[in-house]
This record gives structure tokens, sequence and C-alpha cells, in this order.
């Protein structure tokens, strides 16, 4: 068994800031309100072939928490072909220049320029545009329909996309973790401030794992990465943020290890005893947040394009979260559609906290 010492040095190193963020946010403003307790899920119901469903009614739909049936509370449908919502759904891209060669960032950059110049830039919906750069992480402020904007600015900022060049190996991986982590809190909290629905479309191969056989974490580690856990999942959930992996290597990186090792972190964790830093993959988070893994596909354009399509027809529903019987009580959801050959995809759990007895 390899020494645990470098190990826990490392996984503190990248994984601090979370812990204590969270103990102060917990400190200065509760997460939960004392007369809310509302779980909003945002719903994309496809077919056999993959295609959104539209037409459907509140009826149709009934939510699992923990496999007990839970009373929906509200109910929206949204369809493009209907008149726009207010606030818009938007997307967000992002060009993740800190986990990806140097050579490979740069096409993406250049692909990406072509997705958002095609039909002379009129985007599908409102878009805005972040770099993620080991020096920094650059947002635009304000969503615009106009792909011609997205695609000038990316390309002003071509010479600033580089791989992280500062540290190789074990300290390499730990320091790319910790800017990408700190990178999608930053988008989670800044988005959390916008109404509406958002696709965050990360594109990369993903961060590094940092899981490996044989290595165990301390009760404090494991605590740290449970909190981390919690928190990302809160965030996106109250941000109304929906993720998106995009892997740009295509079938270019098919058979390596990171395109299918992150499918054993899916499952929601419940306890801090069963954390992993595995947990904390891009991928993970993806699926756990309603969105898609792309990883199988050389088509650049389409691959990009693939998660707009959830914009097109899709819930929102809303239900009281269960009262747990201790904090961060982990609770798995499923929504299911009254329908043959319809599939409901949104998140797959929620953490729950103990408040005052009432009627569901």
């Amino acid at each position: 068994m390899r020494s645990l010492m470098p190990f826990r040095v490392i996984l503190w190193s990248a994984l601090v800031v979370w812990a204590w963020s969270q103990q102060a946010q917990q400190n200065a403003v509760p997460t939960h309100s004392s007369d809310g307790h509302s779980i909003v899920l945002d719903v994309v119901v496809t077919d056999k072939s993959g295609k959104p469903v539209s037409g459907l009614q509140e009826q149709d739909f009934s939510i699992l928490d923990d496999k007990t049936a839970a009373k929906i509370t509200s109910f929206h449908a949204s369809e493009r072909t209907a008149e726009p919502s207010d606030p818009p759904v938007q997307a967000i891209l992002v060009v993740d220049a800190v986990n990806g060669s140097s050579q490979n960032v740069i096409y993406e950059a250049q692909q990406l320029q072509k997705f958002l110049r095609h039909d002379n830039g009129r985007l599908p919906m409102p878009m805005s545009l972040a770099i993620f750069t080991d020096t920094s992480a650059q947002i635009q402020p304000q969503p615009t329909l106009d792909g011609n904007v997205l695609a000038d600015g990316l390309g002003a900022n071509q010479p600033g996309l580089r791989a992280l060049g500062r540290s190789a190996g074990f300290n390499g991986a730990a320091e790319r973790l910790q800017l990408s982590l700190g990178t999608l809190e930053r988008i989670a909290q800044y988005e959390s401030a916008r109404e509406g629905r958002k696709l965050l479309i990360w594109i990369s191969p993903g961060w590094p794992l940092l899981s490996e056989p044989g290595i165990q974490l301390t009760e404090k580690d494991q605590r740290m990465l449970f909190n981390s856990v919690v928190q990302f999942s809160e965030q996106l959930r109250d941000a109304r943020i929906t993720l998106y992996s995009i892997d740009p290597l295509g079938m270019n990186d098919a058979g390596s290890l990171r395109t299918f090792y992150y499918q054993s972190f899916l499952k929601g964790v419940t306890s801090a005893k069963k954390v992993d830093s595995g947990n904390l993959a891009l991928q993970v988070i993806s699926t756990q947040s309603g969105g898609l893994v792309l990883n199988s596909s050389n088509d650049f354009q389409k691959l990009v394009a693939t998660p707009l399509v959830d914009a097109t027809a899709f819930y929102t529903l809303s239900f009281d979260a269960a009262r747990a019987d201790h904090s961060d009580e982990y609770h798995a959801l499923q929504v299911k559609v009254d329908k043959p050959g319809l599939t409901a995809r949104t998140r797959t759990g929620y953490y729950a906290q103990p408040y005052a007895s009432r009627d569901r």
C-alpha cells in the first residue's frame, strides 16, 4: 500500500477551501429556510430516440423521494415553440484550458468559434462564455444571442489558453483539481443570483479524480470531502444549474480510464464514511445534476449542440423536502412519467436537513 502522508497533504491543500467556506456559510446564513424547504427540479422527458417530449401534464408525473411518493407542489411546462420563458433558459460554455494539452485546447477553441458563428451567429438561446485557465477564470457577465460576440471574445483570448504547467505528477493533478472545483464553485455562486434555468456546458476531458485503490482516508479527510459533495449538490440545485461534461477528445479518448471509471462513483454518498474523492469528478457531478456525459463522438459541433436540445421542452416541478433525522441526510430522487416509452431525467438526489415536524 502506498504511503498515505503525501496524499493527505495534497488532498487537504486541494479541498480545505470548501470545508472552511461551507462552515462560514452555515454560520452566516442558513442554507435552508425555516418555512420553505422546497426542492425545485428541472425535468427533461425523452422518447426512445432521445428526443425531448412536450405536452405532458402534471398528472403524468410522480416524484419518488427515497422510494416514497412526494406531493408535487408546483408544475410548469416550458417549450421553445411557445412564448419565450421569463427569465429565459441560458447556456454557459466553459472552455477548460487547465485539464487538457495546449494543442487540444486551441483546437477546441477554434471548433467552438465555428459553432458560435454558424447561422450568422444567431444562437438558439442566450449564451455566455467562461474561459478557465491556470491563471484566471474569465466569465462574461451578460448572456447574448449573438454568437459572433462570443466567438470574437474567444479569439481574443486564445493566446492565454494554455495547459497548467507549474507542476506535474500527483502534485499537478491536485492543483488542477483545486482550480477546477474553485471555478465551478464561483460560477455556481455567481449564477445563484440570476433567475431561471442554466445549462452549464463544461468542455473538458475532466479534472483528476485522485482516487486510487489502496488509498485510505482519515475521518477528517472524509468529513471534508463529504462537506464538499453536499455543498456542490446544494449550490448547483439552488442556482438551477444542470451540468454537462463534454470530452472534446471524443473517440480519440475511447478506452481511457477516465471515460468510464467515474461510473464507480455515481451512487449518491450517504455519509462521510462512504465518500471518495472520485465523488467530485466532473462526470459524476454532471450526471447527478441531471445533465449528460458526452464522450463518444468526434463531431465537436454535435457534442456542443446536444445539451441545448434539453431546453426545447422541459418541466419544472417542486415538492417539499422530507424532514431529516440528521444534518445532510441523503435522499435519492426519481421522477416517473405515466406514459409508455418515456424516460425522465433530473437530479438524482438531494441532502435533507432537520426541521420542525409538519405534514408533507
